[in-house]
């Protein structure tokens, strides 16, 4: 157990609710919850800090999947595809990660990310309608695995911030479902991934439970909070979320590149 005050440990279990809320309903609540673990646990080693992480944000995540899969329109055996397709993609994301300079990186995601919120801004029913309500082709059905799942997989394990936005906006489009629906079906497909990576954490011994425990309560608490209010407030209010958080992940990945 690190030496970390009460106080410390309060404010991050606050921080680990309002990452969940943030990730149940558009994703990108670690962008919250990763800086506040390094913060509060500066002597530890990166290992520990995103093991214990993990370990945090698997609980929130289900807790917003349950919520999700019970009153939305979510197709559980698509979203389990691409979830088994993202697990695999993020396992080979880690493997890669130890030789790619993510200083390289950074800028084509900042553009991605640029490019991706001016779409969302010029077509302000992106999201908010199903453009097809009929059920979605086997051939979007496979570009969702290879994009959704393996693509951002991939890119869930070599970094790692943003993929809940990134698989939002991928299932919205791909598949043409309303952003609330495509939250739900995201959080399925982030179970997946986050399970595999706390596996492996878990057996390397890097997650610290005595930190991790008292997190996850609020963590779990902020994910079902989250999904009950994108249920009930619809695809309006998550899409402007969606815009927010996106702004927060160019902002953070700009601090990352060059203010750093």
């Amino acid at each position: 157990m690190p030496d970390i005050s009460l106080t410390t440990l309060a404010v991050l279990c606050l921080t680990a609710a309002a990452a969940g809320w943030i990730d149940a309903v558009v994703g990108g609540g670690g962008l919250l919850q990763l800086p506040a673990l390094l913060v509060g646990l500066p002597h530890m080693a990166p290992a520990h800090v995103l093991g214990t992480n993990k370990a945090v944000a698997i609980w929130g995540t289900s807790a917003a999947a349950v919520a999700y899969a019970r009153k939305a329109p979510v197709d559980v055996r698509t979203a389990a595809r691409i979830g088994l397709a993202a697990l695999g993609g993020s396992l080979a994301g880690a493997f890669f990660a130890a030789g790619i300079d993510s200083a390289v990186l950074r800028p084509l995601i900042m553009a991605v990310l640029l490019a991706v919120l001016a779409f969302v801004l010029l077509r302000p029913t992106f999201g908010t309608t199903v453009a097809d309500p009929a059920p979605p082709t086997g051939r979007r059905v496979l570009a969702a695995i290879l994009v959704a799942g393996l693509v951002i997989g991939f890119y869930d394990g070599l970094i790692g911030p943003g993929t809940g936005t990134f698989l939002v906006l991928a299932l919205a489009g791909i598949l043409h479902m309303n952003l609330v629906t495509a939250s739900g079906t995201a959080k399925i497909v982030n179970v997946c991934t986050n399970v595999g990576a706390l596996v492996t954490f878990t057996a390397q011994g890097a997650v610290l439970w005595q930190v991790a425990a008292p997190m996850a309560v609020f963590n779990l608490a902020g994910g079902a909070l989250g999904a009950r209010m994108a249920l009930k407030r619809g695809s309006g209010f998550v899409r402007g979320v969606l815009v927010v958080v996106v702004l927060a992940l160019v902002c953070k990945l700009a601090y990352d590149q060059w203010g750093g």
